[in-house]
């Protein structure tokens, strides 16, 4: 059974200062991440951050924002169904 989480008291918002690091506003989960791929499910669906020498600074569900640095070359926007790398979210797998 899928969690329930309180709506995000900030809605969706993506802030890029100078391809370095993004501030994102209105995420459900982090879906995964890498080197390479941020990936972020949000209020208005899935994103993808690519780039290099990506990490995430900063992740703050109960708010619903995330903080990430890196080389940033796209950003991409998705309804692409429920995308879940292995069934659990962001939390449940780093607390294991």
């Amino acid at each position: 059974m899928e969690e329930k989480r309180p709506v995000s008291a900030r809605p969706h918002q993506l802030t890029a200062r100078g391809r370095r690091s993004a501030s994102v506003t209105g995420v459900k989960d982090v879906l995964s991440f890498d080197e390479q791929e941020v990936m972020l499910e949000t209020e208005l669906g899935l994103l993808q951050v690519k780039g290099q020498e990506m990490k995430v600074k900063r992740v703050a569900l109960e708010s619903g924002e995330v903080d990430m640095e890196g080389q940033i070359d796209s950003l991409v926007y998705s309804d692409a169904g429920h995308y879940r790398k292995s069934g659990e979210s962001f939390l449940k797998r780093m607390l294991k």
